[in-house]
């Protein structure tokens, strides 16, 4: 299960709907018409056939290309989620073994040596201590505790971590807490929060379409000689986007995190459930409701309604 997508967000403006869904397939579309504009597939391309033949069209053909494009768009816009869980590793029992996952072992060890302070001599230099404390806080953000939710990407790892993490310390599961809480947010944390996730499906599509648009442009470059190497071009955009989504899962997993710590009693609130009196009994309770979301047993017995309010006293 995917945090990222917990709460899938639907098509809630222009704004997110051009940047997430139309910009990236609007760009793939283009690059993969100029090519067969200059003459691809084929061996004899011209830059100037393209620019001539882009150069001449018509009201009409660019309606008919801005249609299309749009219409793609909004095809592939439910398999949004889909293409996160592409990018973290696919299915978790499909990467439970692998050289991708076996990489990430090997790496999240090497962090957590960096991060280890018992490692540190007594006399450790404050910025040899410094960096220390780097490695831990970058440990927790990049990977999971447990050996056993290693994902074999390394944004797989970053929303595994953010899986594990998040409100943990007061007994929340966030994979199933976070989809009640997200609708209780405030204005202010929901912006933030949108905006870190827009970044981060904007980065996954363009990805993914990046390289879709890589393989394309391979199979029609095929015989074109050195006109090959512009099949780079995109694949180097999947490159760059796919590291763009790993830096927007670190900001999105540090706005979850903040929300549930800042309005994990308005989800009690809104449940009608009383607030606890300390932090023992906040985890009883998050416990006793992730368990009855996550698995179906019975859930907490005991409600508190706010009070009504007085009645207007006639004159």
């Amino acid at each position: 299960m995917s945090l990222a997508p917990a709460v899938p967000k639907p098509l809630d403006g222009s704004a997110r709907f051009f940047s997430v869904a139309y910009l990236p397939t609007y760009a793939a579309a283009l690059f993969v018409l100029l090519l067969v504009w200059a003459g691809a597939p084929g061996a004899d391309l011209s830059p100037r056939r393209a620019w001539h033949t882009a150069g001449g069209i018509g009201a009409g053909q660019a309606v008919w290309i801005a249609l299309g494009t749009t219409l793609v768009a909004l095809v592939f816009q439910p398999f949004q989620l889909a293409l996160v869980r592409l990018l973290e590793g696919g299915p978790s029992e499909a990467s439970a073994a692998g050289p991708g996952r076996a990489l990430q072992r090997r790496r999240k060890a090497r962090l957590a040596a960096r991060a280890e302070p018992a490692g540190l001599p007594h006399d450790a230099s404050p910025e040899r201590v410094q960096r220390a404390g780097a490695a831990a806080a970058r440990l927790r953000q990049r990977y999971p505790l447990p050996d056993h939710l290693l994902r074999p990407t390394a944004l797989g790892n970053v929303l595994a971590a953010l899986r594990d993490t998040a409100g943990r310390e007061y007994g929340w599961d966030a994979a199933v807490a976070w989809p009640r809480l997200y609708p209780v947010l405030g204005d202010q944390a929901r912006a933030v929060v949108d905006d870190c996730r827009d970044s981060l499906d904007g980065a996954a599509r363009m990805c993914v379409t990046g390289a879709a648009t890589a393989l394309v442009s391979g199979v029609l470059l095929l015989r074109s000689g050195w006109w090959l190497l512009l099949a780079a071009v995109p694949a180097a955009v999947a490159v760059l986007a796919y590291h763009g989504a790993v830096q927007a899962a670190l900001g999105y997993g540090d706005a979850v995190r903040a929300a549930i710590e800042l309005h994990r009693f308005d989800l009690l609130e809104a449940l009608h459930l009383p607030l606890p009196d300390s932090l023992g009994e906040e985890r009883a309770l998050a416990h006793e409701l992730c368990l009855h979301w996550r698995q179906g047993v019975p859930p907490p017995t005991r409600y508190e309604h706010p009070p009504e309010p007085p009645a207007d006293q006639g004159s």
